[in-house]
């Protein structure tokens, strides 16, 4: 298993990388996220996955390791290949598929190719509780009523301009710290969180 690759970056572009290393030029396909990430860098060490097929081994390389850990995480899913992977990690970062997979919101996964609402719950169910535990969030026991407000508090703030992964995050939170009455109350505590 290649776990990295250090070396110089003979080639660079949003979708892959030549990155030469001991006389070897190694083809790594990154996400977005990674590319941005290493977009002025000239030397590089990339934390990489090696997938094995019977007629290819592909390199998928990431800047950060918990970019790495998502994408491993992704294509443990059954009906998600690497190449889907590799599209979700370049539309979302980390943490705003950490938020919508706690926050289970498969709108969020609708906006990325290759991902329709059946993958996206599939994604949500199989991933929660391993999200969860890498997090170290407590899983949060939300009933039905919590459920609406989130879901009308979400509405009205991404309406408002807001990012959906950042409000999810701020309102799991508030309902997790807090019991609140009304889908307003909650909306003006994560205004207060958000314009903070």
């Amino acid at each position: 298993m290649i776990t990295y690759v250090k070396g110089t970056i003979a080639f660079k572009n949003p979708t892959f990388i030549v990155v030469e290393a001991g006389g070897i030029g190694y083809h790594i396909n990154i996400s977005l996220h990674t590319y941005a990430q290493i977009e002025k860098a000239e030397q590089v060490r990339i934390l990489t996955h090696l997938q094995v097929k019977e007629d290819s081994h592909t390199l998928y390389g990431f800047a950060e390791d918990s970019e790495r850990n998502f994408f491993r995480m992704l294509i443990s899913v059954s009906g998600v290949g690497p190449a889907t992977a590799q599209i979700a990690l370049s539309s979302l970062t980390p943490d705003e598929l950490r938020a919508a997979i706690i926050g289970e919101d498969v709108n969020t996964f609708k906006g990325v190719k290759g991902i329709g609402p059946k993958t996206a719950k599939r994604i949500i169910l199989d991933l929660k509780d391993k999200v969860l535990k890498d997090s170290g969030e407590s899983v949060i026991l939300s009933t039905p009523k919590d459920n609406t407000l989130r879901q009308e508090a979400l509405s009205a703030l991404v309406a408002l301009g807001f990012s959906r992964p950042q409000v999810q995050r701020i309102l799991n939170r508030i309902l997790r710290e807090s019991p609140v009455d009304s889908a307003e109350q909650l909306i003006k505590q994560a205004l207060r969180d958000l314009s903070s």
